[in-house]
């Protein structure tokens, strides 16, 4: 598989914090099957190569990144917080139908969320409350009818969060073969992405790639010193039939209040984009204060202990301002800090925010060298 935008594996760092969905479960596995054996290079080809656009299919979530329970947090009326998938299980039903289909259904307890979004329209439904929030989409330049600047949505399914840890592969990551399982009761392989550094938190990855179609069943993340995976996703049931076109409408529910919001210029992705191998980068679904200024972040390291350094001014907003981040920030020597089993993020009083796979300490000496 081509090194694609190998600089940018931090963007799963502001993993924690600006990771708006992304629901993460443990993997359920079976008796291991007897599978044909393949290499490594043979299993990243068939993810590659898969060609699955359509599936429905349930995920859950476990995290275990060493925050308090965020349960209760919220966005404000008709909204959750990104935050409380940081903690805890969470479990939401997933449709996706390609081109630019999809459908999230987050199952609270007693109550639902949905996600709806089709050629035309953005749905955000919130039955706690019965509020609906409507996003008119753009069409694609050219077309007509699919929506611009919006990627096929997939931020609750494995396959967004492989693809993002297999673009970063280079000599710095050991890429072995290991024990096959049952997930989600298909047979998959186990392909194990391993760090060659000493720095970073993170002690292995884990994908289980269905042994059929190469489409990856789930993922889980294991930070260093901690025995139970600190971040996983996979299926817990999955078909790949494509599903009803019905799936896709969404009608307002009788007595819900429904607030129009427009389609931002630059908008913020449910999973951060990959963007170009340089060293620096566009920072991920932010637009910087000045928009002049083109401010990018800088990187510094490579892939897992790498470290990003967002220039005073360009941070999202919601980093300073969120009060259930704020909430989670530890006074440290120039500035606050959030610390996890997986990421560090360090946010200093002159404004510049520095973020990575590594321990806090690692970042402030990045800070006091910069």
């Amino acid at each position: 598989m081509a090194r694609i935008k190998q600089r940018w594996l931090p963007a799963l760092l502001v993993p924690l914090v600006l990771i708006a969905g992304i629901l993460v479960g443990s993997i359920q596995a079976g008796a291991a099957p007897s599978l044909p054996p393949k290499t490594a290079q043979d299993l990243m080809a068939m993810i590659a190569n898969s060609t699955v656009r359509s599936l429905s299919g349930t995920v859950s979530q476990e995290a275990n990144l060493g925050l308090p329970d965020l349960s209760g947090t919220s966005g404000g009326p008709g909204a959750g917080s990104p935050l409380e998938f940081l903690t805890g299980t969470h479990t939401a039903r997933v449709y996706l139908d390609a081109p630019g289909k999809a459908r999230l259904q987050i199952l609270d307890q007693l109550a639902e969320r949905d996600v709806v979004v089709n050629a035309t329209d953005a749905w955000y439904y919130n039955s706690t409350d019965n509020s609906v929030v409507h996003t008119a989409l753009p069409p694609r330049p050219g077309t007509g009818s699919t929506p611009s600047e919006i990627p096929r949505p997939q931020a609750a399914t494995p396959e967004a969060l492989a693809t993002r840890f297999l673009a970063a592969i280079d000599s710095t990551t050991q890429v072995t073969v290991g024990q096959s399982a049952t997930v989600a009761g298909r047979s998959a392989y186990s392909l194990t992405l391993t760090p060659r550094s000493d720095g970073t938190l993170v002690e292995s990855v884990s994908l289980s790639v269905d042994a059929e179609t190469g489409l990856p069943l789930g993922v889980t993340v294991r930070a260093k010193g901690q025995a139970e995976p600190a971040y996983s996703i996979a299926y817990t049931d999955l078909n790949l039939a494509t599903p009803d076109a019905s799936l896709f409408t969404f009608t307002p529910p009788p007595g819900a209040s429904v607030t129009e919001k427009a389609f931002p210029a630059k908008p913020a992705l449910p999973v951060p984009a990959v963007p170009a191998p340089e060293k620096t980068v566009p920072a991920p679904g932010t637009t910087p204060a000045n928009p002049s200024s083109h401010a990018r972040p800088a990187v510094t390291g490579k892939v897992w202990d790498a470290i990003a350094t967002l220039p005073a001014g360009s941070a999202p907003p919601g980093l300073t301002s969120n009060p259930q981040l704020t909430q989670l920030l530890q006074p440290v020597s120039g500035g606050r800090a959030l610390t996890t089993s997986l990421a560090s993020v360090l946010i200093l009083d002159d404004g510049r925010v520095l973020a990575g796979m590594v321990p806090l300490d690692r970042l402030e000496s990045a800070a006091a060298a910069g």
